[in-house]
């Protein structure tokens, strides 16, 4: 093979390597954008349950929000849980901030019958969460306790809901399950998500404390969500 055609096989060879990546790039957008509108829908359905929801007062009080659809989990006695979603946190004025992508993953001990898809929704309450997560993970039930939240979307946050708990989780399963319980839980920043998302390698300090991303096409379903039935109280307005 002479220089020339040389030249031409290595270019050829870079340019099929960049195309290659490009649309490697794009395909893993896509999948995180099917996630966060995935998240989106998890949200709106539940909050559109007729006979149960999540109370408005609790949902507008939240530091934060967790959303991670089809959470599995199964084994016959004792089994383990995966699923991967977002979670957003609020600004000092009440506005819902651009989302970090998260993983939850863990043991589970128990009777169990067969296998559950599970979406999930988990509401911080106060900070500790977040900050735990941002050492590198929160492990429910260590890290933040973790309780079933309360149900019924007028229900009062001055009686009904104490606001005892730095996490209330809300469930949706789908599939043959008896008994559940998320402590023992990780929680954990997925970074791999968040570079395809928005484009750069970004890390749970960047999202949550230096506000280096902004919202972008990719997650806007999200966070649109999260305005829509979690917007801020006329307290936080300015």
């Amino acid at each position: 093979m002479n220089k020339r055609n040389l030249f031409a096989f290595g270019l050829a060879t870079v340019l099929a390597l960049a195309s290659f990546n490009a649309i490697s790039a794009a395909g893993k957008a896509s999948k995180e954008a099917e996630r966060a509108s995935q998240a989106a829908t998890v949200l709106s359905e539940m909050m559109g349950m007729p006979d149960g929801g999540i109370p408005d007062e609790l949902m507008s009080r939240a530091k934060g929000i967790a959303i991670i659809p089809h959470v599995v989990k199964g084994a016959m006695g004792i089994g383990g849980r995966y699923g991967k979603g977002l979670m957003a946190q609020r600004d000092a004025n009440g506005k819902w901030l651009p989302p970090s992508y998260i993983e939850i993953g863990g043991g589970s001990a128990g009777f169990q019958i067969g296998v559950e898809a599970t979406d999930l929704v988990l509401v911080f309450t106060d900070e500790k969460g977040i900050k735990s997560l941002l050492d590198g993970k929160v492990t429910l039930g260590a890290d933040a306790s973790v309780a079933a939240g309360p149900l019924g979307r007028k229900a009062s946050a001055g009686t009904d809901i104490k606001l005892t708990s730095a996490i209330y989780s809300y469930s949706r399963s789908k599939g043959l399950f008896a008994g559940v319980s998320l402590d023992g839980a990780s929680i954990n920043i997925d970074d791999s998500a968040n570079k395809s998302a928005y484009g750069k390698a970004v890390n749970g300090q960047d999202i949550f404390v230096a506000h280096n991303v902004k919202t972008n096409a990719t997650v806007a379903p999200f966070t649109a969500a999260l305005e829509k039935y979690s917007p801020r109280r006329l307290s936080q307005q300015k």
